[in-house]
């Protein structure tokens, strides 16, 4: 019996109001003062403020289990969150990734 599992992608984009508003953060830290706001944003994301960033996506669906943050991919224009319920190939088929799917795109 195979086993059914979860994988999500988010892309974050930087350079955006989203990405650049202040992030109040869990733990504060003083040698945080020198980061950008790309690096506090995935700061903010390994910190476990996905959920208050962005409720709407971190919902759990009644039917799935917890779903943690197993990697962060920095890109020129965005940031890639991959999160499942353990580790997962990424299947770049179905990827949302521009990186993953366009080796993917078929040529006529």
């Amino acid at each position: 019996m195979a086993t059914i599992s979860t994988k999500q992608e988010i892309l974050l984009m930087t350079g955006t109001a989203f990405s650049t508003r202040c992030l109040s953060e869990k733990d504060s830290n003083s040698n945080n003062k020198s980061l950008t706001a790309r690096e506090k944003l995935e700061e903010a994301c390994w910190n476990g403020l996905l959920p208050d960033l962005l409720p709407e996506i971190c919902k759990p669906a009644g039917h799935t289990n917890k779903l943690y943050l197993w990697q962060i991919k920095e890109a020129i224009a965005f940031i890639g969150l991959e999160l499942s319920e353990f580790p997962l190939a990424t299947n770049k088929y179905f990827s949302i990734d521009p990186y993953n799917f366009i080796t993917q795109k078929n040529y006529n």
